[in-house]
């Protein structure tokens, strides 16, 4: 069994900077991706960031202003937000591609949630 956990979520004012992490733990072999999606009230969840071994890649509304990082040894995914506006509040999930160790499988394994609110 694979679990994320996340912390890092709280009140912050428009313009402030809030730093999300999330940690891998179990049966973990390797983590080929690890990602930060958030879900707005009445919305879709959305991806925000995402981090593979060599790559990047974000979405366009927070290009700039948000930093995806991780440590390969800890298992541990970081979300550096900064610049944050009232529209980046929402439930931030983590989320990651895990192949486990035993059984042999490749799993996509989601945290509980953190909530960011931005006011304005």
């Amino acid at each position: 069994q694979v679990q994320l956990v996340e912390s890092g979520g709280g009140l912050v004012q428009a313009g402030g900077s809030l730093r999300l992490s999330c940690r891998a733990s179990g049966s973990i072999l390797s983590i080929n991706a690890m990602g930060w999606y958030r879900q707005a009230p009445g919305k879709e969840r959305e991806l925000v960031a995402v981090i593979t071994r060599g790559r990047t890649n974000y979405a366009a509304s927070v290009e700039g202003r948000f930093t995806i990082f991780r440590d390969n040894a800890k298992n541990t995914v970081w979300l550096q937000m900064n610049s944050l506006k009232a529209e980046d509040t929402a439930v931030y999930y983590c989320n990651a591609e895990v192949v486990t160790g035993f059984p042999l499988a490749s799993l996509e394994v989601w945290g509980q949630g953190t909530l960011v609110t931005v006011s304005s």
